[in-house]
């Protein structure tokens, strides 16, 4: 595909207000694995090229495993995510398919025992932000393969 245009460039105040959110839940006190592997989780959904490609050398540069990360769109079968994780997967898909089906208190109830309230917003902080980097990069053709980590 081809880029369609810069969105840093074109609006740099609405770029910079989504950065904020990512500055924001990246020092949140969430877990580096976790926040990376919601990113991840939520790119495949949304079939995001772009954001699967950077989160993926973020993620391993972090430490994640290639196992994890191959296997994490059957999650719910694979032994190798913690329950905590289990969950938080869960919230993202929920959070990212929310037009399909509203979040059931069975869902939310299950978060609090996993996350404290405080840890529960910023997961879902980090699932927002990270639909809304996926939704610019795939509305404006963000080219895969140029991402290199600071």
């Amino acid at each position: 595909m081809k880029p369609r245009l810069q969105y840093e460039q074109a609006a740099p105040n609405a770029a910079k207000g989504l950065a904020e959110i990512e500055h924001y839940v990246r020092n949140s006190g969430l877990e580096h694995s976790l926040y990376e592997l919601v990113k991840m989780r939520a790119s495949q959904i949304n079939g995001c090229a772009f954001c699967l490609d950077m989160h993926s050398i973020d993620a391993r540069r972090a430490g994640e495993t290639e196992q994890r990360l191959y296997t994490l769109p059957a999650w719910r079968e694979t032994p190798f995510f913690s329950e905590r994780e289990r969950a938080a997967l869960e919230w993202t898909e929920a959070m990212t398919d929310i037009s399909r089906q509203h979040i059931s208190d069975e869902l939310y109830e299950k978060m609090l025992k996993h996350f404290s309230e405080k840890e529960l917003v910023d997961l879902s902080m980090t699932i927002i932000a990270i639909n809304g980097w996926n939704r610019l990069a795939i509305a404006f053709h963000k080219e895969p393969g140029k991402y290199q980590p600071k």
